[in-house]
């Protein structure tokens, strides 16, 4: 075998280990949302992967493992695409704008994983507990502090920052972890991208204004 060849090798198993354990936490957030940690098997998302559950626990030893995963892996996303202060935009009503528009576009793009996160929250956050404290406190704060700027500024209305952020996430992820109420309400079988502009549209008008950001025009 050439020097090229026994080079690469590594490489391709490390990509196609990295492709099943994606496959394997994709079938696994849809199990959990849809059934919970209790109403789940790892036969059931063994066999939604397409794997057998010997060689699934190879890669996740436990159903507690693959729950933890699939929770940190939401998470990690969250913190990584929707911090406040990563925004573009050097103005209040553009950062906020792609802020709201991302989390919406979260919850379009990841549903289940939004419904997991929604589902262990309402369980008492449990397994939660350490990311929350260590990963999402940290950047809300960051987040906050950005906003008080705002008001030291005057850009924007003397509002309470954590609950701007807590009426966000509310308002956002409403459209993952309610989708079934809202496409029944509007008389659809699902809601589509037009759906999520038109939430965004309302939100961002709605909460901007409400804010009283200065520079903000209809």
């Amino acid at each position: 075998m050439s020097q090229s060849a026994s080079e690469h090798k590594p490489h391709r198993r490390s990509a196609n280990r990295r492709a099943l354990e994606q496959k394997i936490l994709g079938a696994a957030e849809i199990s959990f949302a849809e059934h919970g940690f209790n109403g789940t098997s790892l036969e059931v998302i063994a066999e939604q992967a397409g794997i057998s559950k010997q060689n699934m626990l190879y890669y996740f030893p436990s159903k507690e493992s693959l729950y933890q995963h699939v929770l940190k892996s939401v998470l990690d996303l969250w913190i990584e695409k929707m911090a406040l202060m990563e925004q573009d935009g050097d103005t209040p009503a553009v950062m906020l704008e792609n802020y709201i528009r991302g989390k919406l576009e979260l919850s379009r793009k990841r549903p289940y994983g939004s419904k997991v996160f929604a589902n262990e929250v309402i369980s008492g956050a449990a397994h939660l507990k350490f990311y929350i404290e260590n990963d999402l406190l940290p950047q809300l704060e960051a987040d906050m502090e950005l906003v008080r700027s705002w008001i030291d500024d005057g850009k924007i209305d003397p509002i309470d920052p954590e609950h701007l952020f807590f009426t966000i996430w509310a308002s956002t992820q409403t459209y993952a972890d309610f989708s079934s109420q809202i496409s029944l309400a509007l008389g659809k079988s699902s809601l589509d991208e037009e759906d999520f502009r038109r939430a965004g549209d309302f939100l961002t008008h709605v909460l901007i204004k409400g804010l009283g950001v200065r520079e903000y025009r209809e």
